[in-house]
């Protein structure tokens, strides 16, 4: 049951991207440093950049397609949940490991609701 647009998956993806650049100054942990501050805007950059490159309505280059995006999302999404495990990082304040885990489910989430296809008004060459 895909209900969520390409369109609508496109602009979460600049938004998510931008807000987890973001999120070490918005939830107040930038002065934690380490892989707690770098793993968020790592992966907001690289969801920016595959983000340009998908073949969908907000894809100015249109190479990748849609499906592989959706891959790109779950693997980077499951990455950034299990951080704090991972990097050591989850017996920090709630502020510092917290936001990883609910961004990083969320987007599994917005994911799996996801349609696979964009619609008829992003006509990209094959």
């Amino acid at each position: 049951m895909r209900f969520i647009p390409t369109k609508v998956h496109g602009v979460l993806d600049y938004l998510v991207g931008i807000a987890l650049i973001a999120a070490p100054w918005l939830f107040g942990f930038a002065g934690v440093g380490g892989p707690a501050v770098v793993i968020p805007i790592v992966l907001g950059v690289g969801l920016i950049v595959y983000s340009l490159f998908t073949k969908y309505e907000w894809g100015p280059f249109g190479l990748i397609p849609m499906p592989v995006h959706l891959v790109f999302d779950i693997v980077a999404s499951l990455f950034l949940a299990l951080s704090p495990w991972i990097f050591g990082f989850a017996g920090e304040a709630l502020n510092v490991w917290l936001p990883h885990v609910v961004v990083g489910i969320t987007v599994i989430i917005v994911v799996l609701f996801s349609k696979t296809q964009p619609g008829p008004s992003a006509n990209r060459n094959s």
